[in-house]
């Protein structure tokens, strides 16, 4: 029996070393290279041109011969105590952490990796938690050896110490010295060196200026670690840990960027990169990334010049900001991005592109009443539509047009290009919130809970998800969900592509039809965007501003809005654009009526940028769609689904008196069936949250976020007057 457990014990050994061996063939070639370079992120635009390398810029690298010898002693104490001693893989420290771990005594202070183990990782490994393999492990530990021998362990410890990530941005120690203290390496004490030694754990935590008692602890458990492998004395550790964590610290900071002007310009678009990168996984301190993103950076910087220099727009005041996201309609790439304007040396600020607490008013009309009529309801672009007194199902709250006026009897289209909201309303009445729902589901944007009626005269969504959305109407009616990051190479060499899958939001027929009624916006002399016409080129959009509550309007003047947005798009590009104020209640900060054209003026004058770089064509009709003459303009209609013509003309100024059932005016049969099952589906909705149905538009429970990273405010706002 015992030589049975030997012989196992036996081949076991052989088969584990086998096993390790045949792995370690196939491990990376490390080079000087690789083991001196920094560690950061390089990030490219769409063209391989880098734009950002974080931590790059301030990375002083420090050589052996000018690196105190207590910082050595210090990194040694709490890295790895036997460094000295093995040759780069340490049996004895692997069964210590083993047990260490399970008995809860190590304090976070010795893992199972040496120090060479660690440099080794960071050089030419990705720090994927994904990429912790057994393979990995050992190629790992052969490739240690192999540095060990190849190298001194002073060199080892140079390569460690100018490696490392020390946070903010901060790659290497000598770095770290110069951006928390002012000072270089060899000028700093004991207790700050302390510090510096056993920050690379988790720099951000261990950061002194943000978290001094993470810090302070930290620190001091060094300070242990040190009096116990004898580089100090208890007596020093004592006093040191007297010495107070924040001595010494700077209070301002070198910048670890490589182009200050250049981050300014793309640093939403960066922020925003980041994030994506963080959802997929990705360590963009420590990974060594290479990251290719899909920024136009031409694109880019005359975006941020139209909205930042002067040249193009009369802005009000500074405070005055904007937020925009441009997206290309046949893949989903966010080719640009501005997240607000006069923002100083703000690093990774506030991104209004992707925030989702200000209503997107009557720019949520084609997304949540229209298109789903067309889909489901089989509306034509002259279907008749009322815009007459209308009172929310339930309640005592009336809603209004922007001009407190009624026209009776119009056509979509008309409503559409001169942004009625009463027609709109009814319109998502009669297709039912169930469906209007499921519409806007297909086009990436999901809540939390049920919306009502008054969502369809405003979302909660941010510029980046509207852009995507419009996209679909450009492409035909495929949604792709926006993205910035095309491909990440870590640092192992390994390449990992990424792309956007489309999927059928609507058919082709609504998105034509849309885009068709959508061109009057721009065009038609009573149309609500005109002021994002550019001559020549074929385009559509939608205009759309949020009035104030009817408890604030009298502090502000007569046509002032809180938001103002614009969203169109060609077949090429999508732009969508919102402006206002951050602080919108308070005094002064409202768009006044003349002013909620800026959004129209930043896209008109982007769109032309983006117009010469690309063909101007225009959309054709699908066989889906047929043409048709009514009242001497050229409409469309679903084929096979004329709907019945009638007498659009305004019967009188005020119309008649509330009818919230327009079956009668519905396309055809079979859409009057839809209709009226949806408007029971609506009724009772409305119903139930009678409480929260009013004249003042309701925010959404849900913020419309395809991944939930953005937090919703509680305010209520009233788009009662939404005249865009």
């Amino acid at each position: 029996m015992l030589f049975v457990i030997v012989a196992i014990g036996v081949l076991g050994i052989l088969a584990g070393a086998g096993l390790f061996f045949f792995y370690a063939q196939s491990a990376p070639k490390i080079t000087q290279s690789a083991l001196s370079s920094d560690t950061s992120t390089r990030v490219y635009d769409a063209n391989g041109k880098v734009i950002s390398r974080l931590g790059a810029q301030n990375r002083n690298y420090v050589q052996n011969s000018n690196i105190p010898t207590t910082l050595k002693q210090a990194v040694v104490s709490t890295e790895d105590r036997r460094f000295y001693k093995n040759n780069g893989v340490d049996p004895i420290r692997i069964l210590g952490a083993a047990f260490a771990n399970v008995s809860g005594s190590s304090l976070g202070m010795q893992g199972g990796s040496t120090l060479t183990q660690q440099l080794v990782k960071l050089s030419v490994f990705s720090t994927a938690a994904a990429d912790r393999t057994l393979k990995r492990k050992a190629q790992e530990a052969w490739l240690a050896l192999k540095v060990d021998h190849n190298y001194s362990k002073d060199q080892i410890l140079e390569y460690y110490i100018n490696k490392v990530y020390m946070g903010n941005g901060v790659y290497g120690m000598q770095t770290a010295a110069e951006y928390y203290y002012g000072k270089d390496l060899k000028d700093l004490e004991l207790p700050q060196l302390a510090l510096l030694a056993g920050m690379p754990q988790a720099p951000n935590d261990y950061d002194p200026t943000t978290y001094p008692q993470y810090a302070e602890k930290r620190r001091n458990l060094v300070l242990d670690a040190m009096a116990k492998n004898n580089a100090i004395t208890s007596a020093q550790a004592a006093q040191a840990k007297v010495t107070n964590i924040k001595t010494g610290l700077v209070k301002t900071h070198h910048s670890t960027t490589t182009d200050a002007k250049t981050t300014k310009v793309i640093d939403a678009y960066l922020k925003q990169v980041y994030a994506e990168l963080k959802a997929k996984g990705y360590n963009t301190t420590t990974g060594g990334l290479k990251v290719y993103t899909n920024l136009d950076m031409g694109a880019q910087k005359k975006l941020y010049s139209i909205v930042n220099s002067g040249n193009y727009v009369n802005f009000p005041s500074s405070k005055f900001q904007v937020g925009s996201t441009i997206v290309n309609p046949n893949n989903g790439q966010v080719v640009a991005m501005i997240g607000g304007r006069k923002t100083g040396n703000v690093t990774f600020g506030l991104n209004r592109a992707v925030q989702t607490d200000r209503s997107s008013a009557s720019t949520a009309k084609p997304l949540m009443d229209y298109g789903p009529a067309i889909e489901h309801l089989y509306y034509p672009t002259y279907e008749p539509v009322k815009d007459t007194a209308f009172t929310y199902p339930g309640t005592d709250k009336s809603l209004y047009d922007w001009d407190k006026q009624y026209q009776g009897t119009i056509t979509m289209r008309k409503a559409l290009y001169e942004s009625r909201n009463i027609p709109a309303v009814r319109t998502l009445q009669n297709v039912g919130i169930s469906k209007a729902t499921k519409f806007l589901e297909g086009l990436g944007m999901t809540f939390d809970k049920t919306l009502t009626l008054q969502n369809g005269i405003g979302l909660y969504i941010s510029s980046e998800q509207e852009a995507a959305a419009y996209a679909a109407f450009a492409n035909g009616g495929t949604y792709y969900k926006p993205y910035l990051v095309s491909k990440v190479v870590t640092q192992d060499g390994k390449k990992h592509n990424y792309a956007s899958t489309g999927k059928r939001a609507m058919s082709a027929a609504t998105a034509f039809m849309l885009t068709d009624m959508m061109k009057d916006v721009i065009t038609n002399e009573s149309g609500s965007g005109r002021s994002a016409a550019i001559s020549g080129l074929y385009q559509a959009g939608k205009t759309g501003t949020d009035s104030y509550p009817d408890d604030y309007a009298d502090k502000v003047p007569d046509g002032a809005t809180m938001d103002s947005w614009f969203t169109g798009y060609t077949k090429n590009y999508a732009v969508s654009v919102w402006t206002g104020y951050d602080k919108q209640f308070q005094t002064g900060h409202y768009v006044s009526e003349s002013q909620t054209t800026i959004a129209q003026e930043i896209y008109k004058y982007e769109m032309s940028y983006l117009a010469g770089k690309s063909t101007n064509t225009d959309w054709t009709a699908p066989s889906t769609v047929t043409r048709t003459t009514q009242n001497g303009k050229t409409e469309y209609y679903v084929t096979g689904h004329p709907g019945t013509v009638t007498d659009t003309t305004a019967t009188s100024q005020y119309g008649s008196t509330n009818n919230t059932n327009s079956s009668a005016y519905s396309s055809n049969n079979q859409a009057t069936t839809s209709s009226s099952t949806s408007k029971t589906e609506s009724s009772t909705t409305e119903s139930s949250t009678s409480k929260e149905s009013s004249s003042t538009e309701q925010k959404p429970s849900g913020n419309g976020n395809d991944d939930d990273n953005n937090t919703q405010t509680s305010s209520t706002n009233n788009a009662d007057d939404n005249k865009n």
